[in-house]
């Protein structure tokens, strides 16, 4: 193979291993009760303040 084709599979293989990071974050975000994000943001209020 030539260098650039290595190059562009080490760029779709960052790119694919991005997607799998972010989708993993989404799926633990989502994962939150309305009850527990109320709690957090005003812990954070109460940090801030």
């Amino acid at each position: 193979m030539r260098w650039w084709k290595l190059l562009g599979l080490a760029g779709v293989a960052g790119v694919a291993a991005t997607g799998v990071v972010i989708a993993r974050a989404e799926r633990k975000r989502r994962a939150y009760t309305p009850e527990e994000i109320r709690e957090r943001l005003h812990a954070r209020v109460d940090r801030t303040s």
